[in-house]
Parts: C-alpha cells; structure tokens; sequence
C-alpha cells in the first residue's frame, strides 16, 4: 500500500513564502517522476511542478506562472518531493496535490495525496 502524506500549506501573505513536502510511504519499485498540482475553486487540476528522478535525474518542469518563484525539489533516498513557494500570489490560493509517477508489481502507476489547502491572503 503505498500512501502520500503532504504537509506544509495553510496561510500565506502576499509576497510570502510557504513550503510544502509530500513524502511516499510504503513500496515503491521505481518512482519516475514526482510532482504538484494544484485546483483552485471552479478551476480543473493544473500542474505546478515536477522532477524527474529515474531514468530523467532531476530535470524539472514549471507551470509558466510560478517560474521564477516556486522550485521543487526531491530526496531519493527519503522517497520525499518539496514545493518552496516565494513571492506568493492570491492566485496561488489552491488546493495542492501531490503527485508520483512509478512502478509496482510490473505495471506503472499514478499516485495522489489527499491535497493540502495554500490560501494567500492579506
């Protein structure tokens, strides 16, 4: 059984920094990406970041609206992914998913957490 367990979200100021971390508990044979989403209210689920860790090593990906300002970054040997969010935004306010790409038991297979609410607000 493998769990996702995020941390980390809550209130954020404008300008701000909040920084999120998701670690996989459980099995995993190879995880090939891990990664955040985000759904803000009345919006569809929208990727926010991910790093490649097998075969890829560490090549990231960014929505062009948090470049510059979010940077993810992963621990392999914890099985851990973080989200450091700087220069917060009212549009960031979301709900994040965390999100891991791997393979078990002979077949790859998607992964979410539970989702951590970011609201930023003054």
């Amino acid at each position: 059984q493998v769990q996702l367990v995020e941390s980390g979200g809550g209130l954020g100021q404008p300008g701000g920094s909040l920084r999120l971390s998701c670690v996989a508990n459980g099995t995993i044979q190879s995880i090939y990406v891990m990664g955040w989403y985000r759904q803000a209210p009345g919006k569809q689920r929208e990727l926010v970041a991910t790093v490649a860790t097998f075969p890829g090593g560490g090549n990231t990906n960014y929505a062009d609206s948090v470049k510059g300002r979010f940077v993810i970054s992963r621990d392999n040997a914890k099985n851990t992914v973080n989200l450091q969010m700087n220069s917060l935004t009212p549009e960031d306010t979301a709900i994040y998913y965390c999100n891991v790409f791997g393979r078990l038991g002979g077949s790859n297979i998607v992964w979410w957490g539970q989702g951590t609410q970011v609201t930023v607000s003054s």
